[in-house]
Protein backbone atom coordinates (compact mmCIF):
# COMPACT_ATOMS: atom_id res chain seq x y z
CA UNK A 1 0.00 0.00 0.00
CA UNK A 2 1.15 3.41 -1.33
CA UNK A 3 1.65 6.16 1.46
CA UNK A 4 -0.46 9.43 0.34
CA UNK A 5 2.55 12.16 0.42
CA UNK A 6 1.51 15.73 0.32
CA UNK A 7 3.87 19.20 0.36
CA UNK A 8 2.91 23.02 0.46
CA UNK A 9 2.03 22.92 -3.34
CA UNK A 10 -0.65 20.16 -3.04
CA UNK A 11 -1.75 19.76 0.33
CA UNK A 12 -4.68 21.48 1.46
CA UNK A 13 -5.18 25.42 2.10
CA UNK A 14 -4.93 26.40 5.58
CA UNK A 15 -8.54 27.76 6.80
CA UNK A 16 -7.07 30.76 8.73
CA UNK A 17 -7.38 34.21 7.08
CA UNK A 18 -4.87 36.02 5.68
CA UNK A 19 -3.68 38.84 8.10
CA UNK A 20 -4.48 42.82 6.95
CA UNK A 21 -1.61 44.44 6.73
CA UNK A 22 -1.30 47.77 5.51
CA UNK A 23 1.50 50.01 4.06
CA UNK A 24 2.49 52.61 6.55
CA UNK A 25 2.13 49.74 9.31
CA UNK A 26 4.42 49.25 12.35
CA UNK A 27 4.40 46.25 14.14
CA UNK A 28 6.78 44.57 16.48
CA UNK A 29 7.91 41.18 16.38
CA UNK A 30 8.68 38.54 19.24
CA UNK A 31 12.55 38.93 18.37
CA UNK A 32 14.54 41.96 18.42
CA UNK A 33 16.84 42.73 15.34
CA UNK A 34 20.65 42.62 16.07
CA UNK A 35 20.69 46.40 16.26
CA UNK A 36 18.47 45.87 19.21
CA UNK A 37 15.16 47.53 17.33
CA UNK A 38 11.99 45.39 17.52
CA UNK A 39 9.73 47.73 15.56
CA UNK A 40 9.65 47.43 11.60
CA UNK A 41 7.68 49.74 9.05
CA UNK A 42 5.68 48.14 5.98
CA UNK A 43 6.96 49.40 3.09
CA UNK A 44 6.07 46.89 0.54
CA UNK A 45 3.21 44.40 -0.14
CA UNK A 46 2.55 41.33 -1.86
CA UNK A 47 3.67 37.75 -1.50
CA UNK A 48 6.86 39.04 0.46
CA UNK A 49 6.54 41.75 2.36
CA UNK A 50 8.73 44.68 2.58
CA UNK A 51 9.95 45.64 6.07
CA UNK A 52 12.50 48.53 7.31
CA UNK A 53 14.42 48.12 10.67
CA UNK A 54 12.91 51.31 12.93
CA UNK A 55 16.37 51.84 14.63
CA UNK A 56 18.69 51.22 11.99
CA UNK A 57 17.51 51.27 8.84
CA UNK A 58 18.15 48.04 7.28
CA UNK A 59 15.19 46.92 4.93
CA UNK A 60 14.27 43.19 4.48
CA UNK A 61 12.35 41.29 2.30
CA UNK A 62 10.08 38.70 4.71
CA UNK A 63 7.32 35.87 3.56
CA UNK A 64 4.12 36.72 3.99
CA UNK A 65 3.64 33.62 6.68
CA UNK A 66 7.22 34.35 8.22
CA UNK A 67 6.27 37.59 8.72
CA UNK A 68 2.39 36.60 10.47
CA UNK A 69 4.05 33.88 12.56
CA UNK A 70 7.06 36.13 14.03
CA UNK A 71 4.24 39.30 14.42
CA UNK A 72 4.05 40.45 18.25
CA UNK A 73 1.85 43.14 17.97
CA UNK A 74 1.26 46.41 15.70
CA UNK A 75 2.31 49.37 17.24
CA UNK A 76 0.46 51.88 14.58
CA UNK A 77 -1.27 50.74 11.58
CA UNK A 78 -0.95 52.52 8.25
CA UNK A 79 -3.46 54.34 5.99
CA UNK A 80 -6.19 52.35 4.46
CA UNK A 81 -6.62 55.21 1.73
CA UNK A 82 -2.77 54.31 0.67
CA UNK A 83 -3.13 51.23 0.98
CA UNK A 84 -6.33 50.56 -1.34
CA UNK A 85 -5.50 53.18 -4.04
CA UNK A 86 -1.94 51.10 -4.73
CA UNK A 87 -3.94 47.93 -4.79
CA UNK A 88 -4.78 46.27 -8.47
CA UNK A 89 -8.84 46.91 -9.33
CA UNK A 90 -9.68 42.94 -9.29
CA UNK A 91 -12.28 43.93 -11.93
CA UNK A 92 -9.71 44.92 -14.07
CA UNK A 93 -7.86 42.23 -16.25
Amino acid sequence: MLARVSDSLTGPMAERPVLELLLGDVVRLRRPHPCGGREWLVDRLGADIGIRCRTCGRHVLIARRTLEARLSEFVERGDPAITSALRPDPGSG
